[in-house]
């Protein structure tokens, strides 16, 4: 039975991302989360809390609230977390100085009269103005939402998502659903305001809803492009708390099929729409590309390689072969090392012979990749994107190489390929030992299993010298053989911090034990880290005081399986942000979090966002809406700290984004240490690698493979080798179900 708590805060004990535990004027002890602002904001603050009481192992009783409601002025709320260019405290004086109804009268008629008050200049009014504008609006959505007891982080995500939508209100009280449309919302949010709204629990509009729902994170999230519909059904049942409404899902589904969201197929597979258009067309595509014939480009092929500088082996020449013999598509797959640039190149120079230079385009989804592809080949690149934003309809080359393949789902892919001319030769290489894309589907993979196209794979490796390992360490991981690891190389390290008779202990010891024995095991290992960081951060600073951004940020890489824990991410860029960047001039707090003037930072949404070319923000242009996606690495450059905005800068695609203050813990993480999935695509000078039991469940060749071949001079694994030998062994065995392979 949830209880209600009032009372004032008076001492934050601790706190941890949203998380805290805090003593109130009264005495009583409380924990919980409080996702709105940082923690501090609401020390002093009336509170409202529902809950249980609880005894905890070391502040002893105290009041676990699941819903805290700070007792502040609705007013003071609105302007301070939603309208752009209020501060806390300038909110604060305008209220005390105006009154509410005053204030808000100024704002809608009058909004000059604010540059009489100190500390509000042209720049910020109108910033004041637009902001207040989009939200004025968002009053009565509070009015509106505030009976179904909606908190006021809820209603400010709501507020943010729907401020450009006529009558929010009653859109969303004719379907409470269209909610889960934004980001953090998700079904189990609006279906809890629907409930409270009167929703019934078999409405139509929640069956539908909830089937989207999980069609959606069985698909995006697990890399699914379409799913047996018995899943379907048991994850609904799951999901609404049924038994055996099957007959209510036929109905939902023939209904979502007949208005064409929902493609129904052959061995009761279910896809969305989207993904299902998407994968037809390209099997479509490559069958009817497969089938054409270009007529050939140079009768005597052993002459033409005569004169070319790179010397090719059996197995790349055979791709040269096909291109000669004339056919338009062709998908060059192969491992680290096999010498994938060497024929790509060969392959263009002689494309080059028929079609002129600015003709050929090369492309990949990183800017680090198709920098890459551009520095060994010598033809133009761009990223994916930037090719996408550029031509509106198709593009204008007769030539397109499309690299790092492996990385690119279903839907981008779709995209891409609508765009090159059915005339237009088409070279897709990549290499299917890495992980596959993030989101839904597996192309490479699938056409490799279907064999739609002509298709070349290299497995032969070309090594610089006897004491360069990377390429063949990784190739004996990728065939599940635990590589020579200990020896010396010039390119790759092993340090063993392993547990001495770890095995033996694990029997004899409590669990607490073994727990703490794991965690002294991690800290040792952080210690080696740590070691290495030392030893290069001389190269690295450098690197940034030559303003080489790219080259800095690209220098040296902690890679890690996981986000949690001593040895995940998250703690690892903290205890490196001490060593890259301890004395800041500036920095803004978000909870845990300390963003550092001069930070490493890496970009955690595919997001619209305000940003300039470099040179355009360098010489004060205008800003422009610009899709930044998942993975930028960049700078952190500048802090505004009066506007509340940061800067960051993405060298490797030539841009720079601003940030509000709010916006820097939903879109932006410290890049120090990242995940494996994180850095697909990218290359680093120097890597190192965390290996411990604890991220056991993450270990498998694949991504181990995708770790250690992300270093382009040096790969340091440190930590359990018995972890790292189990991990090169452990064979990643889940297989997509796509729309491809059904077909």
């Amino acid at each position: 039975m949830s209880e209600t708590l009032i009372g004032q805060i008076d001492k934050i004990l601790f706190e941890d991302e949203a998380f805290f535990i805090a003593v109130l004027k009264s005495g009583e002890k409380v924990s919980g989360s409080y996702h709105e602002s940082e923690i501090k904001h609401i020390k002093g603050s009336a509170i409202t809390l529902s809950g249980y009481w609880d005894e905890h192992k070391k502040y002893g009783k105290t009041f676990k609230f699941d819903s805290i409601k700070v007792n502040q002025n609705q007013l003071f709320f609105f302007l301070n977390k939603i309208v752009k260019g209020f501060t806390k405290k300038l909110t604060a004086e305008l209220i005390e100085h105006f009154g509410d109804e005053k204030l808000i009268d100024i704002l809608d008629n009058d909004i000059e009269k604010l540059l009489e008050f100190k500390g509000i200049k042209e720049k910020r009014l109108k910033k004041i103005q637009a902001s207040w504008k989009k939200f004025r609006s968002m009053r009565k959505l509070g009015e509106f939402l505030s009976p179904y007891d909606v908190s006021q982080v809820l209603l400010t995500t709501i507020a943010t998502a729907m401020k450009d939508v006529d009558e929010p209100c009653s859109k969303i009280k004719d379907n409470p659903y269209i909610l889960t449309s934004i980001n953090n919302i998700g079904f189990k949010r609006a279906d809890e305001l629907a409930l409270k709204m009167g929703m019934k629990i078999d409405d139509e509009k929640r069956i539908s809803s909830a089937m989207d729902y999980v069609l959606l994170e069985y698909c995006e999230k697990q890399g699914n492009s379409c799913v047996n519909k018995e899943i379907l059904f048991n994850e609904l049942n799951e999901l609404l708390g049924f038994i055996d409404k099957d007959t209510l899902y036929e109905a939902a589904l023939i209904e979502r099929v007949a208005e064409s969201s929902i493609v129904l197929m052959k061995n009761n597979r279910v896809a969305p729409s989207r993904l299902y258009d998407a994968e037809k067309f390209l099997y479509d595509d490559f069958k009817t590309r497969a089938k054409k014939d270009s007529g050939g480009f140079v009768k005597d092929l052993d002459k033409f390689l005569d004169t070319h500088e790179q010397k090719l082996g059996e197995q790349q020449r055979k791709a040269v072969e096909i291109i000669n013999g004339g056919a338009q598509i062709l998908f060059l797959v192969g491992y680290a090392g096999t010498g994938k640039s060497t024929t790509s190149k060969t392959i263009l120079d002689l494309l080059n012979i028929r079609y002129e230079k600015k003709e050929i385009m090369t492309c990949a989804l990183s800017g680090i990749a198709s920098q890459r592809i551009s520095d060994t080949t010598g033809y133009e690149s761009a990223t994916i994107q930037s090719l996408l934003m550029r031509y509106d309809d198709m593009f204008p080359f007769s030539v397109v190489l499309i690299d790092e393949a492996s990385m690119i789902n279903s839907s981008l892919f779709c995209r891409v390929v609508a765009k090159i001319r059915r005339d237009s030769i088409l070279i897709v290489v990549g290499d299917d030992a890495q992980l596959p894309p993030i989101g839904a589907g597996n192309i490479l993979s699938d056409v490799l299993t279907l064999k739609l196209v002509p298709i070349v794979k290299l497995t032969q490796i070309f090594r610089q010298n006897e004491d360069q390992a990377i390429t063949l360490i990784a190739n004996d991981i990728r065939k599940g053989v635990v590589p020579q690891f200990r020896q010396h190389y010039d390119d790759f390290e092993f340090i063993d911090v392993s547990i001495l008779n770890y095995y033996a202990l694990k029997n004899q010891l409590s669990v607490k034990e073994l727990q703490d024995l794991r965690e002294d095991n991690a800290t040792q290992i952080v210690t080696q880290i740590v070691h290495k960081v030392v030893g290069s951060i001389e190269k690295a600073r450098l690197r940034l005081k030559n303003k080489e951004i790219k080259e800095y940020l690209n220098y040296f890489q902690v890679i890690t399986p996981m986000k949690g824990g001593t040895l995940g991410s998250n703690n690892l860029n903290k205890v490196l942000q001490e060593y890259f960047n301890p004395n800041p001039s500036k920095c803004v707090k978000r909870g845990q979090l300390e963003f550092r003037l001069m930070d490493k930072v890496v970009h955690t949404k595919n997001e619209n966002m305000t940003s300039w070319s470099g040179d355009g923000f360098k010489n004060a242009e205008d800003s422009n809406q610009r899709r930044i996606f998942n993975g930028m690495s960049g700078l952190l450059f500048k802090i505004e700290e009066e506007d509340e905005q940061v800067f960051v800068f993405y060298p490797n695609e030539d841009v720079v984004v601003v940030y509000e203050y709010e916006e820097i813990k939903s879109h932006l993480m410290l890049s120090y240490a990242l995940t494996i999935h994180k850095v697909q695509g990218m290359e680093y000078d120097i890597v190192v690698i965390p290996m411990s039991f604890s991220h056991f469940i993450m270990h498998n060749t694949k991504l181990i493979y995708t770790a250690i071949t992300r270093a382009k001079h040096k790969c340091v694994i440190i930590g359990e080798s018995g972890a790292f030998e189990s991990g090169c062994k452990k064979f990643e065995s889940t297989r997509r179900d796509t729309v491809l392979l059904e077909l």
